[in-house]
């Protein structure tokens, strides 16, 4: 658009009869305008990319910060996991621990003396009752599962599959030799097993001596950091240590029943059917239901396995199906029911909690999962609670009228801070 263009289009209708002094601040007029506008698209544009590279430094940034974070961990592993084991033995014998403070009034060492090795005594009784199951059936089993191979091959030999006995000798020999070679990496395997024992013992030694000094003086921590963090930071520490510890132990205790309440009817459910091993079996699912969703599914393909090598593929399709009306119970009753107040986390939060967990740390990373995921996610509300706290709408008496625009204020307009108060 040329500039004889632009005024005609600002002059309008009847602007041939003006006067060309008219017609020249008529064309500087749309100049004018039409610089104003296009400087009103570059600024738009313009904040709009600043907004844009500012958030984006800000996540990379926090992208950063994470991955500090996650090889600090890696580094500090061999404290972090002490630590974090010896809370989780905390939250379930603290309260104990109190009880006997308050009721026996036994002095704070004493009391967590006391409830330690009242837990080592009840750990050695499971022990205890398990060891003669085991013992009396594994030799039953283990003929049970040749057995189970042999009719395998059996089957295979005389199938439609096109598979022979002697190529069945073959592949168990290709197989024998493969493991005759691999003798040296196998020996190494120990080695390196026998290592990761030994570091799995002093882990739990560690563990069990922060548990003692955490039940006697862990209700000391919290307060000492109130104090030295200052009055600005201490008390926002205070409230989500407090709220974490909680929902921490909301979660272990509610885990222990759900996961009781599993092996009490798998176990009843083993004990029907004539499965073998039932108790030890049904210890196993309570402690693998510690690990949500892979623990149930874990421990219900061993407790198939078991039946299917002892009773035979009828009994064993009952367990399967004992196995699943047992974890229907506890994924549609149990858990929506007991766990929605300790954790409030989502089922695809707590599959990708346990699924990035395992395959960052293994089976210790799938077991603290969830509870990880669950103090993230308390942190996480209670900084949503602060934004809602110290956030109100912007005054309008602070905006700049334009035009003569006369303001408007709702009289019903409350700030947000007194609407979150009042819900």
């Amino acid at each position: 658009m040329n500039e004889d263009q632009l005024a005609s289009a600002a002059a309008g209708p009847g602007s041939a009869a003006e006067s060309p002094g008219e017609q020249r601040r008529a064309r500087q007029r749309a100049r004018q305008e039409h610089r104003q506008r296009t400087q009103a698209r570059e600024d738009t544009i313009g904040r709009g990319t600043a907004w844009l590279a500012r958030w984006s430094l800000r996540l990379v940034a926090i992208v950063l910060g994470l991955i500090v974070m996650g090889l600090l961990i890696r580094y500090t592993w061999s404290i972090v996991l002490p630590v974090a084991l010896a809370m989780i033995f905390t939250t379930v014998l603290q309260p104990p621990a109190y009880f006997l403070e308050r009721k026996l009034r036994l002095p704070p060492g004493l009391a967590a003396a006391t409830v330690l090795l009242g837990s080592f005594f009840a750990i050695g009784m499971l022990v205890y009752l398990m060891a003669p199951s085991v013992a009396d059936q594994s030799t039953d089993l283990a003929d049970d599962a040749v057995e189970g191979i042999n009719r395998l091959s059996d089957w295979l030999a005389t199938s439609d599959l096109g598979v022979s006995a002697n190529q069945l000798d073959e592949m168990l020999n290709s197989a024998e030799e493969k493991i005759k070679d691999s003798a040296g990496t196998i020996a190494s395997g120990v080695l390196v097993g026998v290592n990761m024992a030994t570091n799995i013992v002093i882990n739990i030694v560690l563990a069990l001596v922060l548990t003692f000094l955490f039940v006697k003086d862990g209700r000391r921590f919290l307060p000492w950091v109130k104090e030295n963090a200052g009055p600005t930071a201490g008390p926002h520490l205070y409230e989500v240590g407090n709220r974490i510890w909680s929902t921490l132990g909301g979660f272990i205790r509610t885990q222990a029943l759900v996961s009781g309440i599993d092996a009490v009817f798998i176990y009843i459910g083993l004990i029907a059917v004539g499965v073998p091993l039932a108790f030890p079996l049904a210890v196993i699912t309570f402690f693998a239901g510690f690990i949500p969703i892979v623990g149930a599914v874990s421990a219900g393909a061993l407790a198939v396995l078991i039946a299917l090598v002892s009773v035979g593929p009828l009994k064993a399709l009952i367990v399967l199906g004992v196995i699943l009306a047992v974890q229907q119970l506890e994924g549609n009753v149990l858990s929506p029911l007991l766990q929605s107040r300790s954790m409030n986390l989502h089922a695809a939060v707590v599959l990708l909690s346990v699924t990035l967990g395992s395959s960052l740390f293994g089976i210790i990373g799938a077991f603290l999962a969830v509870p990880v995921a669950a103090i993230i996610a308390v942190i996480m509300r209670y900084l949503n609670e602060q934004v809602a706290l110290n956030s109100t709408d912007p005054d309008p008496e602070e905006e700049e009228l334009e035009d003569g625009d006369e303001l408007v204020n709702p009289p019903d307009e409350v700030p947000r801070q007194q609407r979150y108060v009042e819900e």
